[in-house]
């Protein structure tokens, strides 16, 4: 998937400005989708010399810094549509902390290995404590614009929600397994 169909998303729900679309995309599609300021403003401005969005609101004499809004234009809704009748596999997952996981295993019994299993005992806390306040926000989302859902858009958007809740709850979950296996594998390993 590419940025230009999140933000087709996002004007197709409600015509915004760029920093409109910025704050929306922090708040909600940010949080399986990330981007940044710039990245959305530069697709802003390849989405309109496509014609698949529009500039509603125009100054008649445009000053330097003054918000354009913008709208999903027919052609947006088409690409859209196409997009959304594609069927995608899933999205290889690359994780650091795997990867540290992995080099700590790796340098295990080396000069360079001392300390290694600390090391990553402190990242795995990190991300176990990153996931936690995740799945708080998370949940407190859920309970003030989900519980229950207003209407069937908003039922189907919970689903996207729900993914996020199961995901973070998983990944808590599979650090602290990680930290307690660490524990238990030097116990049973003493060096």
């Amino acid at each position: 998937m590419s940025l230009r169909f999140a933000i087709l998303t996002a004007l197709i729900e409600r015509e915004s400005t760029g920093l409109e679309l910025s704050r929306r995309f922090d708040r909600s599609i940010g949080h399986f989708w990330p981007a940044s300021h710039q990245q959305i403003y530069r697709e802003l401005e390849r989405l309109a010399a496509d014609g698949l969005i529009a500039v509603t609101a125009a100054p008649e004499r445009p000053r330097r810094g003054q918000p354009k809004a913008y709208a999903i234009a027919p052609a947006g809704v088409e690409a859209l549509r196409e997009w959304l009748a594609r069927v995608d596999d899933p999205t290889p997952r690359r994780e650091a902390l795997y990867v540290r996981v992995r080099a700590s295993a790796a340098l295990l019994g080396t000069p360079a290995g001392e300390g290694g299993l600390d090391a990553v005992r402190a990242s795995i806390r990190h991300h176990l404590a990153l996931h936690e306040q995740r799945l708080e926000e998370y949940a407190a989302i859920e309970a003030r614009d989900f519980d229950p859902p207003p209407d069937r858009r908003a039922a189907v958007q919970h689903l996207v929600l729900q993914a996020g809740l199961r995901t973070e709850r998983s990944l808590a979950e599979w650090c602290r397994h990680a930290l307690a296996e660490l524990d238990a594998i030097e116990e049973r390993y003493p060096e």
